[in-house]
């Protein structure tokens, strides 16, 4: 056997006579790198060692195995393309080796160089675009079988010529089924879309991109669809590739994205508005408890005061919850009566629903207290009923129960008892495909402008954050019903009320600074203090305020939070460099309107005045226990 040279490619001859294989080595060596051997057996052990051989020339007539038997056993695990060298004009030899050995041509003893020259180069065409086919074969089999795009080519008429396992399972259907056959033959009228897309995109020639969705409103799955023309050589558009990917993630994570900067943008605004909210609450309901005792005489002037009061502390209340989608809401748990809390809000559910539905309370008796924040556990159950009144539109029955409940093997929760609250409604139901999603932040199945996708989300956040579990039960047609599982209280409300209410209201008579840009929220304050026996003065902002600090002696500081020029905390820390024991209590419409320290007391916005000199009261004995 002789390696040759190095060439553009290399090529096996075989035959049995030396002269011949040096003949062949010098008529090839300038082009290709030539192998050669005498015997097949040694030919067959090269190809199997070589598989970058590119041609083969053999010999018909050698011992121990002819030219056509080689050929045919090379051709069971190579691709080489083989040439037929033979001496003597046998056609019968000839047209075996074509049956057997798959040759691509033959030459005859003594051949012509420029003739075997030719055919050779031929051979080796042949098969270097073979090689290029398999290997652009491979890669497309690959892609599309390990793509996780759907992909397919169509004929000019659409028909599929390929395409994936993918594609071929958003059809409906196995591969083989749907080559030959047109979209719009496998999935009928609702493929009509598609080949108006596929014709529009052969006509124009050019690569088309169109974002297209399908599902049911609000469970929609998005998909990117790029179409490719491709053309033949003769510059013709003779096949049509289609790309489709998936992209209901990225639209889902984009649509979070700009509700989360929607409801952003809507929650600095509430927090401000709560905040000038508060002030004006703060006066509204100081003013009518300072105006009551003067008219206790007069009855109906008394209940005229007690509306507006009413009215101004459900103001509050809707205060507070604005301020809840406006910032993160850290729980304030504590023992809530469950029964009591949803009958107090039979006003709320009249003002909040409409009158297309009816609320109606299914409530167990003897229930004892849960461990909840009373105020978002309001919020959930409104949005609970809101979202009942929704899936009602031409009006129903909503119920709100409560039930005790057994839990075990739940594995959300730990077993044990717990205060089951219901509420259910006689709507259209949730599809399953949706119900998998109600919980998640921002996903809503309302129109534009009617829902935020927060209820639920809100409503599950509270079920997590106070050791509970929230489950939906809903069918189609028939309506949905929601049920909260709160964990019991280890106290009874009417003890946390002592407790909350064990703070001193009387104390020892104390000189106050009153510091808010707010006059009538300052005179209030003013008021309530100097009907207690305070001595007050009363400053619009922090710079007044450390004038008269310096002037005159105080026991204690009242300050508004949010103040022009300087807030409440920073004029906090200038009493605290200049004098450590003058006591600060800061005043807040928005406690998230800045970073409060947590040393620093706070009274929030509307407050009683029994609240106000509670607290009071209560700075004052801790600084005089620390001074004494």
């Amino acid at each position: 056997m002789n390696d040759g040279t190095a060439g553009a490619g290399t090529i096996l001859a075989v035959d049995d006579e030396p002269d011949i294989l040096i003949a062949l080595e010098d008529l090839f060596e300038e082009s290709y790198r030539v192998l050669t051997t005498s015997r097949p057996a040694e030919a067959l052990e090269i190809l199997r060692a070589e598989p970058d051989i590119a041609v083969v020339l053999s010999d018909q007539r050698m011992p121990g195995l002819t030219g056509d038997a080689l050929l045919a056993e090379a051709r069971s695990f190579h691709d080489a393309q083989a040439i037929l060298l033979t001496g003597y004009a046998d056609i019968t030899a000839v047209i075996a080796a074509l049956n057997r050995g798959g040759i691509v041509g033959y030459v005859t003893k003594p051949w012509d160089p420029g003739l075997l020259r030719s055919t050779v180069r031929q051979a080796f065409e042949r098969h270097r675009l073979g090689r290029d086919l398999a290997t652009e074969r491979a890669l497309l089999r690959g892609l599309l079988d390990h793509a996780q795009d759907a992909i397919s080519f169509k004929d000019a008429d659409g028909r599929f010529v390929r395409l994936n396992a993918r594609k071929a399972a958003l059809l409906g259907h196995d591969i083989a089924a749907c080559l030959g056959r047109r979209e719009d033959a496998l999935l009928g009228p609702k493929a009509a879309p598609v080949a108006e897309a596929d014709e529009a995109a052969i006509r124009s020639g050019a690569v088309a991109e169109s974002l297209i969705s399908d599902g049911p409103t609000g469970a929609e799955q998005w998909s990117h669809v790029t179409r490719v023309p491709i053309r033949d050589a003769g510059g013709a558009i003779s096949h049509l590739a289609v790309i489709e990917r998936d992209v209901t993630e990225q639209r889902t994570l984009e649509a979070r994205l700009r509700q989360s900067d929607k409801m952003q943008a809507l929650g600095t605004l509430a927090g401000g508005i709560a905040h000038d909210f508060n002030n004006l609450l703060t006066a509204i309901l100081g003013s009518l408890e300072l105006a009551g005792p003067r008219v206790a005489d007069q009855p109906r002037v008394q209940r005229l005061i007690e509306n507006a009061r009413g009215a101004a502390e459900r103001g509050a209340s809707l205060t507070k919850r604005l301020l809840s989608f406006s910032r993160a809401h850290d729980l304030q748990a504590r023992a809530v009566d469950v029964n009591a809390l949803i009958a107090g809000m039979s006003d709320l559910f009249g003002r909040s629903l409409g009158g297309l539905v009816t609320v109606v309370t299914d409530l167990e008796d003897d229930l004892p207290a849960v461990q909840v924040d009373p105020d978002q556990l309001e919020l959930a159950v409104l949005n609970l009923c809101i979202n009942a009144r929704d899936a009602m539109p031409e009006g129903g029955t909503i119920t709100v129960a409560t039930r005790r409940l057994s839990i075990g093997g739940d594995p959300e929760i730990a077993d044990g008892p717990y205060l089951g609250i219901s509420v259910t409604d006689e709507g259209t139901g949730i599809p399953e495909e949706i119900l998998r999603r109600v919980c998640e932040p921002f996903f809503t199945t309302k129109a534009v402008g009617q829902g935020t996708g927060l209820g639920l989300a809100m409503v599950f956040g509270l079920a997590q954050q106070s050791k509970g579990r929230l489950a939906i039960d809903s069918e189609v047609g028939r309506g949905t019903r929601v049920e909260l599982a709160l964990p019991f209280a280890a106290q009874a409300p009417e003890q946390v009320a002592r407790e909350a209410g064990a703070a001193p209201v009387e104390g020892r008579r104390a000189r106050v600074l009153i510091v808010d840009d707010d006059p009538q929220v300052r005179h209030v304050t003013a008021s309530f203090l100097t009907g207690f026996g305070h001595s007050t003065t009363e400053a619009g902002g922090g710079e007044a305020a450390l004038q008269h600090l310096q002037r005159d002696r105080y026991d204690i500081v009242v300050a508004d939070l949010a103040m022009p020029g300087m807030s409440g905390i920073e004029l906090a820390a200038e009493i605290r460099d200049r004098d450590p024991g003058l006591p600060v209590l800061i005043l807040t419409g928005h406690a998230d309107a800045m970073q409060i320290p947590e040393d620093l007391p706070v009274l929030s916005k509307p407050f009683r005045s029994a609240d106000l000199a509670a607290r009071v009261a209560t700075l004052l004995e801790d600084a005089a226990g620390q001074t004494g």
